[in-house]
């Protein structure tokens, strides 16, 4: 195989189409649907055989926790915005990506298409944001790593509960570190200011479980005993440990959610959830990247613009003509760190509280 370099294909929503119907495109999902299946009724903290390639990949993933360890934010405490010391941890892990990888076993000629999915998993340098799309990355990286046999099917229990879990924890301290900015924000109108699938996941932790029920995310002596348990419990605590008054103000997707009578009908919402507002949405998949291991479709390729008949914006985004409807929403609009928010609030001498987070803190809404 000739690997590639991957990059961005999708500019027009006929492109995205042609994307929904393209091997590529149920590659991704039913990857994601395999390892959903993997973890139902598994805890956090259940007994999950290793691989030599699982224990590689945590090195892997302590390597890049130390470099951001290594590089503080600079003092940024006018801004409520993305703090410029990302960049330089982005450089680090571009630069320290080559070696890692080919110490978990990467061959030489697949470190290029590798490294870019490793690299744009942890947020976008030029916005210093992170969103879905960037977590989608992450979700490409594992594809990579079982393509090239590093990592195997016998290990998708331990992808998710052990590999994708503890990628988790290292986006919490990413974005408290560097108040990384929501990515295309829905404000309040989504999961989850940055992630989705650990509540995909998470949900599926729960399917059939005899006694906790959907509404108990509002019952907090059940989520601080659960969180350690259940990704689901963890990412109600970790949200609620930021931001102050109930899930109905700052959260109405999840406190919806929690009406649902079942962990089952939440796990499957989920999926066509995931499909419809991550997969399928053009602000998204804009920025999917197309190598030889997750090839871009011909489909998509034989309606790409012609030469002239698209714009790069100042996001570095390729709008076709006509397409400026949607410009606006590429992006979202600019939505400041909830930790910057919260700093601030701090060095104001109002109450604070911290959840095992570096840098998180309370943001009042009341």
């Amino acid at each position: 195989m000739t690997y590639l370099v991957p990059s961005k294909a999708i500019v027009t929503p006929e492109q995205l189409e042609a994307w929904k119907q393209s091997e590529t495109h149920e590659r991704v999902l039913s990857y994601v649907t395999t390892l959903n299946d993997a973890v139902v009724g598994v805890k956090l903290d259940d007994e999950c055989p290793r691989s030599p390639g699982v224990h590689r990949v945590l090195e892997l993933l302590d390597a890049i926790e130390q470099l951001a360890k290594d590089t503080p934010p600079i003092d940024n405490a006018s801004s409520r915005f993305g703090n410029p010391a990302f960049r330089t941890f982005y450089d680090k892990v571009g630069e320290r990506a080559p070696d890692l990888l080919a110490t978990i076993g990467v061959p030489a000629d697949a470190v290029p298409e590798v490294a870019t999915y490793l690299g744009e998993s942890w947020g976008n340098r030029l916005r210093i944001d992170y969103g879905s799309g960037m977590e989608l990355n992450f979700v490409c990286f594992l594809i990579c790593l079982e393509q090239l046999g590093i990592v195997a099917p016998e290990d998708h229990r331990s992808l998710v509960i052990v590999v994708f879990w503890r990628y988790i924890q290292i986006m919490r301290v990413l974005q408290s570190t560097y108040w990384l900015e929501p990515a295309g924000s829905h404000g309040v109108w989504g999961l989850d200011d940055y992630h989705f699938l650990p509540f995909l996941f998470g949900s599926a932790q729960l399917k059939g479980h005899k006694f906790i029920r959907p509404k108990a995310i509002h019952d907090p002596d059940i989520v601080e005993e659960y969180a350690k348990h259940y990704m689901y419990f963890a990412c109600i605590q970790f949200i609620n440990s930021i931001k102050t008054a109930s899930l109905r103000w700052h959260s109405p997707m999840l406190d919806d959610i929690s009406a649902v009578k079942t962990w089952e009908k939440i796990n499957s919402g989920m999926i066509k959830m995931y499909q419809a507002e991550v997969l399928h949405k053009l602000p998204v998949i804009q920025h999917f990247l197309f190598g030889s291991i997750l090839p871009c479709p011909e489909t998509v390729r034989a309606l790409a613009p012609k030469e002239g008949e698209g714009a790069e914006d100042e996001h570095g985004h390729v709008h076709a003509k006509g397409e400026a409807g949607w410009a606006m929403d590429c992006c979202g609009i600019p939505v400041p760190s909830a930790f910057a928010a919260a700093q601030q609030d701090r060095e104001k001498g109002k109450g604070i509280a911290s959840l095992g987070v570096q840098g998180a803190r309370l943001v009042p809404f009341d």
